[in-house]
């Protein structure tokens, strides 16, 4: 490895500590969209210095929106909690466990979180409508539960009858699957052209008709959502079956949708805060996931929106805990993070400081850390005695992100449950 990149590291990297997060806030300026990474979705340090920078950025630049790696329905209910729409007096705690109960349950019911949603609703009550900050879920698992918000809401509002008998009809083709997604991505290559038409048609129905729901609680921008989310979904688990590229890149195009769906649902002037894996928000045309076609939230919203009105800062670490689980659906376990290989980003942050740190990629130093270099990542399914294999995404860091966060060492978040 050049010694060059650990010189560059040790001239441009300082400490995290406070007056980090000042200078970072600076670097933000006056963007519009920030996007905050993680390395896993099980480190209690990424959920604590990304919920330090929301409240700040919603505290000192007026954002207002936090959009999660998440189920819109899920994190419908702790936006009505946030927001004061719920009279039943929950509690921060029994809504995430309640609302985020479908695997991987601890993303999002965490007692990190669970600190985060006590405070925005703190900081929410007393303000109008139009100042509170909200808590969406941008991602599209939740197929069966945005169908049933979407015929539950036309069926308790009969005015709206010709957009329930539409809903009834689109969504007879995923009667039979007993509400499991996987059995209808393996039987969707089957379907006619017909039911992919009565999804997107319902969504356009629902969209020319906007201006006859209520905007009583957002009643009008959940409706849209979850339509959108049960097209989209439907959409992702056809192509599962087919190819790993276009199925990954369908979901973050609905992500980027979702977003510019609660964008505009806000105003002109709404700011938004993403909070997804780095994978997600850092930018895939800078990563060798290109080579295989596949694009990114990160990408995608740098080129819609421009560079200069996003930011994006990404997360790592050298060693530490985790939480994930040796497979997909299997219960939770706490992991140990083995040390980083020498020769990937996180061992050359290591072993030029071994310490908490943070770096700026500005103009002026950019080039220093874009030679093509492993960068770590680990998801919900996690086994670290083989991650060398697997776990690492060779990046030019520094145009994949305007910032980057690392934590030497890091300690796994705490579910709920």
């Amino acid at each position: 490895m050049s010694k060059k990149l650990l010189s560059a590291i040790q001239e441009n990297a300082f400490p995290l500590n406070d007056e980090a997060l000042d200078t970072v806030m600076d670097a933000i300026g006056d963007s519009r969209i920030v996007m905050l990474g993680e390395a896993s979705h099980g480190t209690s340090e990424f959920y604590k210095i990304r919920a330090a920078l929301s409240r700040r950025l919603i505290q000192e630049k007026g954002f207002t929106i936090i959009a999660v790696e998440g189920d819109w329905p899920s994190a419908q209910a702790v936006n009505r909690f946030v927001k004061g729409f719920d009279g039943e007096g929950r509690s921060a705690r029994e809504v995430l466990t309640q609302s985020f109960n479908r695997w991987p349950t601890w993303m999002w019911a965490n007692e990190e979180v669970e600190e985060l949603v006590d405070w925005l609703k703190s900081n929410n009550d007393g303000k109008a409508a139009g100042e509170k900050t909200g808590f969406y879920g941008i991602d599209m698992y939740s197929l069966y539960e945005s169908v049933d918000e979407v015929l539950h809401f036309l069926q308790e509002n009969p005015q709206y009858k010709a957009d329930l008998e539409l809903a009834k009809k689109a969504f007879s083709c995923f009667e039979p699957y007993n509400r499991m997604p996987e059995h209808y991505a393996l039987s969707a290559a089957h379907f006619s052209d017909e039911c992919i038409r009565e999804v997107t048609n319902l969504l356009t129905t629902i969209r020319s008709h906007e201006d006859l729901y209520s905007n009583e609680q957002e009643k009008d921008l959940n409706i849209t959502m979850n339509a959108l989310v049960a097209k989209n979904a439907e959409s992702y688990y056809r192509a599962m079956m087919q190819d790993d590229a276009i199925s990954w890149n369908m979901r973050d195009m609905h992500m980027v949708e979702a977003v510019d769906e609660i964008l505009s649902y806000h105003g002109e002037n709404a700011k938004i805060i993403i909070w997804e894996h780095n994978t997600h928000i850092g930018d895939a045309s800078e990563t060798s996931m290109a080579k295989h076609d596949m694009i990114n939230v990160g990408q995608l919203m740098r080129e819609k929106y421009g560079k200069g009105n996003t930011f994006a800062i990404g997360f790592g670490t050298y060693e530490g805990t985790v939480i994930a689980a040796d497979s997909w659906g299997d219960p939770t376990k706490r992991m140990t993070v083995p040390p980083a290989k020498f020769d990937s980003w996180e061992g050359q942050l290591h072993a030029a400081n071994a310490g908490d740190q943070v770096i700026l990629f500005i103009e002026e130093n950019r080039h220093l850390f874009n030679d093509w270099i492993g960068h770590r990542a680990i998801g919900v399914v996690y086994n670290p005695e083989f991650e060398a294999y697997g776990n690492y995404v060779t990046s030019r860091v520094g145009n994949r992100y305007d910032a980057f966060v690392f934590v030497n060492q890091t300690t796994a978040l705490k579910p709920l449950d």
